[in-house]
């Protein structure tokens, strides 16, 4: 069994003196894995994920990575622990790509030291990985919405995190740019966590989900396993059907009301 990178243990979170908006939720992802988390809206995902980057502090429970409670660490170290890919994207269009990702950087630079070689090294290898290295000089505002995610996910490995967790990194995206950014990411070699609105994406995807309604963690697993018919009726509130594809044999839902 591989080695627990990130660790979730009753972990609540609500605003100050309103309701809880995600009840106690524990689960451990293993060194490498891609963890998917799914659910209606809602359901709790980016709270969850909020409070795995440290945006919330949470109401009970711990965040654990190597064992360390992320709030008990400082800024920079827990940064370099974890990167996040969020929906919102830079607002300063006239960065260069290369720029951008060297942004990535930014926790491991000591007082107002500038990038070093070993920076610029970091960075190239971030946009090559990404397929990025032709656009390394040109502009961010004429980047496709593919385009600039992949430079997103370029400057989070720019920081050399154990742990890279994405919001649904594939909102607003035709098909076919979906499939590329999930087809990179899933070949880093990354410890991943990721919320996905597309069931199907998550069965092709992930290793292991987690299933979110309500604030309430419904179930926790391999994908394969986890995601049964009566599972995602319950959870999305809609008549859902599991086919088996030939000949691949994996599973593919349809639904109804």
């Amino acid at each position: 069994m591989k080695k627990t990178a990130l660790e979730a243990r009753n972990l609540s979170w609500g605003p100050s003196g309103r309701d809880v908006i995600l009840h106690e939720t524990s689960f451990k992802v293993g060194a490498g894995r891609i963890l998917g988390v799914v659910g209606p809206n809602g359901a709790g995902k980016s709270t969850l994920l909020r409070l795995l980057y440290r945006f919330y502090r949470p109401r009970t429970g711990q965040v654990l990575v190597g064992g360390d409670d992320i709030q008990t660490m400082g800024a920079r170290s827990a940064a370099q622990c974890i990167a996040a890919v969020l929906q919102e994207q830079p607002t300063d269009f006239a960065l260069t790509v290369r720029e951008i990702v060297a942004l990535g950087r930014t926790p491991h630079r000591r007082g107002l030291s500038g990038n070093g070689a070993r920076d610029a090294e970091i960075v190239s290898s971030a946009l090559s990985k990404l397929d990025l290295l032709e656009f390394a000089n040109r502009s961010f505002g004429t980047l496709s919405g593919g385009e600039r995610q992949r430079v997103m996910v370029a400057r989070a490995l720019a920081q050399e995190p154990q742990i890279l967790i994405l919001d649904e990194p594939t909102n607003h995206l035709d098909i076919r740019h979906q499939l590329e950014v999930l087809t990179l990411i899933s070949g880093l070699g990354l410890t991943i966590i990721t919320s996905v609105h597309d069931l199907n994406l998550a069965i092709a995807y992930t290793d292991d989900v987690l299933v979110l309604a309500g604030g309430h963690s419904l179930a926790f697993g391999p994908a394969s396993t986890v995601l049964s018919e009566e599972l995602v009726t319950k959870a999305f509130q809609v008549n859902a059907r599991i086919e088996r594809l030939v000949p691949s044999g994996q599973s593919h839902f349809t639904y109804h009301l």
